[in-house]
Protein backbone atom coordinates (compact mmCIF):
# COMPACT_ATOMS: atom_id res chain seq x y z
CA UNK A 1 0.00 0.00 0.00
CA UNK A 2 1.37 3.55 -1.03
CA UNK A 3 1.98 6.34 1.26
CA UNK A 4 0.71 9.91 0.29
CA UNK A 5 2.31 13.27 0.11
CA UNK A 6 0.93 15.75 2.40
CA UNK A 7 1.52 19.84 1.77
CA UNK A 8 1.82 21.87 4.42
CA UNK A 9 2.20 25.64 5.14
CA UNK A 10 4.84 26.61 7.43
CA UNK A 11 5.19 29.92 8.92
CA UNK A 12 7.03 32.91 6.75
CA UNK A 13 8.76 34.66 9.63
CA UNK A 14 6.94 34.01 13.09
CA UNK A 15 6.96 30.76 14.55
CA UNK A 16 4.00 30.94 16.70
CA UNK A 17 2.03 30.86 13.36
CA UNK A 18 2.83 27.56 13.12
CA UNK A 19 -0.87 25.46 12.92
CA UNK A 20 -1.06 22.22 15.09
CA UNK A 21 -2.32 20.36 12.48
CA UNK A 22 1.15 21.24 10.70
CA UNK A 23 3.52 20.02 13.67
CA UNK A 24 1.44 16.88 13.63
CA UNK A 25 1.67 16.16 10.34
CA UNK A 26 5.82 16.47 10.51
CA UNK A 27 5.69 14.71 13.46
CA UNK A 28 3.77 11.49 12.01
CA UNK A 29 5.44 11.69 8.58
CA UNK A 30 8.33 8.69 7.60
CA UNK A 31 10.26 11.78 6.13
CA UNK A 32 9.96 15.48 4.77
CA UNK A 33 11.12 16.96 1.26
CA UNK A 34 12.52 20.39 2.43
CA UNK A 35 13.50 23.33 0.12
CA UNK A 36 16.18 23.90 2.26
CA UNK A 37 17.19 21.69 5.27
CA UNK A 38 18.92 24.11 7.34
CA UNK A 39 15.91 25.80 7.14
CA UNK A 40 13.54 23.55 7.80
CA UNK A 41 15.94 21.92 10.76
CA UNK A 42 15.25 25.15 12.77
CA UNK A 43 11.75 24.90 12.37
CA UNK A 44 11.83 21.16 13.68
CA UNK A 45 14.75 22.00 16.80
CA UNK A 46 11.99 24.48 17.39
CA UNK A 47 9.18 22.15 17.76
CA UNK A 48 11.58 19.26 19.38
CA UNK A 49 10.66 16.96 15.91
CA UNK A 50 13.22 14.54 14.62
CA UNK A 51 13.10 13.30 10.94
CA UNK A 52 14.74 12.63 8.16
CA UNK A 53 15.05 15.13 5.20
CA UNK A 54 15.43 15.23 1.85
CA UNK A 55 16.71 18.18 -0.31
CA UNK A 56 14.32 19.54 -3.09
CA UNK A 57 14.83 22.31 -4.85
CA UNK A 58 14.84 24.20 -8.21
CA UNK A 59 17.72 22.42 -8.99
CA UNK A 60 17.48 18.78 -8.47
CA UNK A 61 13.23 18.80 -8.35
CA UNK A 62 13.29 16.16 -11.06
CA UNK A 63 16.00 13.62 -10.06
CA UNK A 64 14.79 14.00 -5.92
CA UNK A 65 11.22 13.81 -7.17
CA UNK A 66 11.42 10.70 -8.77
CA UNK A 67 12.95 9.75 -5.85
CA UNK A 68 10.65 10.83 -3.22
CA UNK A 69 7.83 9.15 -5.42
CA UNK A 70 9.10 5.99 -5.49
CA UNK A 71 9.38 5.67 -1.60
CA UNK A 72 6.05 6.72 -1.16
CA UNK A 73 4.96 4.27 -3.70
CA UNK A 74 6.41 2.00 -1.24
CA UNK A 75 4.44 2.55 1.92
CA UNK A 76 6.48 6.08 3.29
CA UNK A 77 4.32 9.83 4.18
CA UNK A 78 6.34 12.63 2.66
CA UNK A 79 5.58 16.36 4.41
CA UNK A 80 6.58 18.90 1.36
CA UNK A 81 7.61 22.09 2.73
CA UNK A 82 8.92 25.47 1.86
CA UNK A 83 11.81 27.54 3.47
CA UNK A 84 8.33 29.60 4.30
CA UNK A 85 4.73 30.11 3.54
CA UNK A 86 2.88 27.08 1.61
CA UNK A 87 4.94 24.85 -1.07
CA UNK A 88 4.36 24.72 -4.41
CA UNK A 89 3.35 28.30 -4.79
CA UNK A 90 5.87 29.64 -6.90
CA UNK A 91 7.64 27.27 -5.29
CA UNK A 92 9.93 24.04 -7.18
CA UNK A 93 7.41 21.90 -4.67
CA UNK A 94 4.63 22.53 -7.69
CA UNK A 95 6.81 20.00 -9.67
CA UNK A 96 6.31 17.76 -7.21
CA UNK A 97 2.83 18.17 -7.01
CA UNK A 98 2.41 17.33 -10.95
CA UNK A 99 5.03 14.29 -10.43
CA UNK A 100 2.78 12.60 -7.79
CA UNK A 101 -0.54 12.95 -9.82
CA UNK A 102 1.01 11.19 -12.68
CA UNK A 103 1.33 8.31 -10.72
CA UNK A 104 -1.57 8.18 -8.45
CA UNK A 105 -0.09 9.27 -5.06
CA UNK A 106 -3.01 10.70 -2.62
CA UNK A 107 -2.40 14.51 -1.73
CA UNK A 108 -3.45 16.03 0.98
CA UNK A 109 -2.99 19.32 2.45
CA UNK A 110 -1.95 21.33 5.44
CA UNK A 111 -2.85 24.58 4.81
CA UNK A 112 -0.47 27.65 6.05
CA UNK A 113 0.29 31.20 6.42
CA UNK A 114 0.71 32.74 2.67
CA UNK A 115 3.10 36.00 1.86
CA UNK A 116 0.68 36.98 -1.20
CA UNK A 117 -3.03 36.94 0.18
CA UNK A 118 -1.24 37.94 4.04
CA UNK A 119 0.35 41.00 2.12
CA UNK A 120 -3.12 41.97 -0.09
CA UNK A 121 -5.26 42.05 3.01
CA UNK A 122 -3.28 45.16 4.38
CA UNK A 123 -2.54 46.62 1.41
CA UNK A 124 -5.80 48.98 1.15
CA UNK A 125 -6.11 48.39 -2.46
CA UNK A 126 -9.11 46.43 -3.88
CA UNK A 127 -9.35 42.57 -2.55
CA UNK A 128 -12.43 41.50 -4.69
CA UNK A 129 -10.54 40.33 -7.52
CA UNK A 130 -6.95 39.57 -7.91
CA UNK A 131 -3.94 37.67 -9.59
CA UNK A 132 -0.57 36.78 -8.14
CA UNK A 133 2.01 36.63 -10.11
CA UNK A 134 4.79 35.30 -8.43
CA UNK A 135 8.38 36.57 -9.60
CA UNK A 136 8.95 38.75 -12.48
CA UNK A 137 11.75 36.55 -14.73
CA UNK A 138 15.43 37.64 -14.71
CA UNK A 139 15.00 36.88 -18.34
CA UNK A 140 14.78 39.66 -20.92
CA UNK A 141 12.53 38.55 -23.23
CA UNK A 142 10.51 36.49 -20.88
CA UNK A 143 9.98 39.28 -18.73
CA UNK A 144 9.00 41.83 -21.08
CA UNK A 145 5.98 39.25 -22.57
CA UNK A 146 4.67 39.02 -18.99
CA UNK A 147 4.48 42.60 -18.71
CA UNK A 148 3.10 43.47 -21.83
CA UNK A 149 0.58 40.39 -20.84
CA UNK A 150 -0.51 42.33 -17.89
CA UNK A 151 -0.33 46.00 -18.94
CA UNK A 152 -4.28 46.09 -19.51
CA UNK A 153 -5.00 44.16 -15.94
CA UNK A 154 -7.59 45.69 -14.29
CA UNK A 155 -7.39 43.03 -11.02
CA UNK A 156 -5.25 43.60 -8.24
CA UNK A 157 -1.46 42.38 -9.00
CA UNK A 158 0.70 40.47 -6.38
CA UNK A 159 3.97 40.33 -7.20
CA UNK A 160 7.13 38.51 -5.40
CA UNK A 161 10.31 40.51 -5.03
CA UNK A 162 13.80 40.18 -3.95
CA UNK A 163 15.58 43.08 -1.91
CA UNK A 164 18.30 43.46 -4.30
CA UNK A 165 15.93 43.36 -7.36
CA UNK A 166 13.51 45.25 -6.02
CA UNK A 167 14.75 48.45 -7.94
CA UNK A 168 14.88 47.39 -11.42
CA UNK A 169 11.47 45.18 -10.83
CA UNK A 170 10.01 48.63 -9.73
CA UNK A 171 11.36 50.89 -12.94
CA UNK A 172 9.84 48.16 -15.27
CA UNK A 173 6.62 48.13 -13.46
CA UNK A 174 6.26 52.01 -13.78
CA UNK A 175 7.11 51.62 -17.77
CA UNK A 176 4.88 49.19 -18.39
CA UNK A 177 2.12 50.28 -16.50
CA UNK A 178 2.39 53.55 -15.84
CA UNK A 179 2.06 55.86 -12.33
CA UNK A 180 -0.48 53.39 -10.15
CA UNK A 181 -0.67 52.91 -6.39
CA UNK A 182 1.92 50.25 -5.03
CA UNK A 183 1.96 49.03 -1.57
CA UNK A 184 5.03 47.18 -0.67
CA UNK A 185 4.85 44.93 1.83
CA UNK A 186 8.03 43.45 3.89
CA UNK A 187 9.39 41.28 6.67
CA UNK A 188 5.81 40.22 7.25
CA UNK A 189 4.76 38.43 10.73
CA UNK A 190 8.65 39.63 11.95
CA UNK A 191 9.38 42.17 14.30
CA UNK A 192 10.47 44.79 11.44
CA UNK A 193 7.16 44.52 9.52
CA UNK A 194 6.68 47.35 7.14
CA UNK A 195 3.80 48.71 4.69
CA UNK A 196 4.98 51.57 2.23
CA UNK A 197 1.96 52.72 0.54
CA UNK A 198 3.05 54.71 -2.52
CA UNK A 199 3.08 55.21 -6.08
CA UNK A 200 4.96 53.48 -8.72
CA UNK A 201 6.30 56.25 -9.90
CA UNK A 202 7.15 57.51 -6.30
CA UNK A 203 8.94 54.10 -5.67
CA UNK A 204 10.88 53.54 -8.48
CA UNK A 205 12.66 56.94 -7.71
CA UNK A 206 13.01 55.94 -4.26
CA UNK A 207 14.19 52.73 -4.13
CA UNK A 208 16.60 53.22 -7.36
CA UNK A 209 19.36 54.18 -4.95
CA UNK A 210 17.64 53.42 -1.55
CA UNK A 211 18.32 50.04 -0.39
CA UNK A 212 15.48 47.65 1.01
CA UNK A 213 15.91 44.55 3.29
CA UNK A 214 13.62 41.56 3.69
CA UNK A 215 11.53 39.45 2.00
CA UNK A 216 9.09 41.54 -0.07
CA UNK A 217 6.02 41.32 -1.99
CA UNK A 218 4.63 43.78 -3.88
CA UNK A 219 0.77 44.81 -4.49
CA UNK A 220 -0.02 46.93 -7.39
CA UNK A 221 -3.41 48.63 -8.32
CA UNK A 222 -4.67 46.97 -11.59
CA UNK A 223 -5.78 49.59 -14.31
CA UNK A 224 -8.66 51.58 -14.59
CA UNK A 225 -11.26 52.13 -16.79
CA UNK A 226 -13.16 55.11 -14.91
CA UNK A 227 -10.07 57.20 -13.88
CA UNK A 228 -7.48 58.57 -15.71
CA UNK A 229 -3.51 57.79 -14.76
CA UNK A 230 -2.17 61.38 -12.70
CA UNK A 231 -0.43 63.22 -14.56
CA UNK A 232 2.84 63.99 -14.27
CA UNK A 233 4.54 67.07 -13.96
CA UNK A 234 7.66 68.09 -15.59
CA UNK A 235 9.40 67.98 -11.51
CA UNK A 236 8.26 64.45 -11.56
CA UNK A 237 9.34 63.69 -15.48
CA UNK A 238 13.18 64.80 -14.03
CA UNK A 239 13.32 62.93 -11.15
CA UNK A 240 12.24 59.69 -13.09
CA UNK A 241 14.87 60.54 -15.90
CA UNK A 242 17.65 61.11 -13.79
CA UNK A 243 17.25 57.60 -11.94
CA UNK A 244 17.35 55.77 -15.30
CA UNK A 245 20.43 58.29 -15.97
CA UNK A 246 22.28 56.56 -13.40
CA UNK A 247 21.98 53.54 -15.01
CA UNK A 248 24.03 54.47 -17.81
CA UNK A 249 20.97 55.51 -20.42
CA UNK A 250 22.09 58.13 -23.26
CA UNK A 251 20.39 62.03 -22.25
CA UNK A 252 18.17 61.31 -26.10
CA UNK A 253 17.12 57.86 -25.10
CA UNK A 254 15.97 58.64 -21.80
CA UNK A 255 13.69 61.34 -22.57
CA UNK A 256 12.47 59.87 -25.77
CA UNK A 257 10.95 57.25 -22.61
CA UNK A 258 10.06 59.55 -20.70
CA UNK A 259 7.71 61.36 -23.36
CA UNK A 260 6.01 58.16 -23.74
CA UNK A 261 5.88 56.95 -20.23
CA UNK A 262 4.01 60.55 -19.54
CA UNK A 263 2.80 62.45 -22.35
CA UNK A 264 5.10 65.39 -22.23
CA UNK A 265 7.53 66.64 -24.59
CA UNK A 266 10.45 64.67 -25.44
CA UNK A 267 11.70 68.52 -26.08
CA UNK A 268 10.91 70.16 -22.93
CA UNK A 269 12.42 66.83 -20.93
CA UNK A 270 15.78 66.79 -22.86
CA UNK A 271 15.89 70.88 -21.98
CA UNK A 272 15.38 70.28 -18.50
CA UNK A 273 17.64 67.54 -18.27
CA UNK A 274 20.55 69.47 -19.45
CA UNK A 275 20.13 72.10 -17.31
CA UNK A 276 20.89 69.98 -14.58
Amino acid sequence: MSGKLLVVGTPIGNLKDMPERAIQALKDCDFIAAEDTRVTLKLLNHFNIKKPMVSYFEHNKMQKGELICNRILKGENCVLVSDAGMPAISDPGEELVKQCIDMNIKISVVPGPNAAVSALAISGLPTGRFTFEGFLSVNKKRRIEHLNDIVNEKRTLIFYEAPHKLAATLKDLHEYLGNREIAIVRELTKIYEEIIRTTLFEASCKYSNEKIKGEIVLIVAGKSEEIDEPAYTLEQAKELAKSMQREGEALSVVAKKIAKLTGLKKREIYKELLNE
